[in-house]
């Protein structure tokens, strides 16, 4: 690590493409409130495919242009503003599946 690096969290949940929550796509829904809640920055990454814990793949085929792929919503925090999110998300009693582990992040140039 070098000496100006910063230990943090690094957050991904993994949402359908379609799903809403009060009216919003739930991946942009997460956007919005992370930077209410003022996390610095995220990321949603629509996948090619995938399944989750009921075992349904779901992947864009030929004759279904329109699928409800997964998407992957990504931020890196400090500890401090990760643990505040994720309360934030209880709150709102969300369904979701994240993980969360510690990374080491920084800026170039220094």
């Amino acid at each position: 690590m070098r000496g100006d690096d910063t230990k943090g969290t690094f957050l991904k949940f993994f949402v359908s493409e379609y799903r809403e929550h009060n009216g919003i796509l739930l991946y942009e829904w997460l956007l919005e409130r992370a930077k209410k809640s003022g996390l610095h920055g995220g990321t949603a990454m629509r996948a090619l495919a995938g399944f989750g814990r009921h075992g349904v793949l779901h992947e864009e085929t030929f004759l279904e242009l329109a699928a409800d792929l997964p998407v992957e919503v990504s931020f890196v925090a400090s500890e401090e503003e990760a643990r505040r999110f994720l309360d934030l998300l209880q709150a709102e009693n969300l369904d979701l599946f994240y993980v969360k582990f510690p990374v080491e992040y920084g800026f170039l140039p220094k």
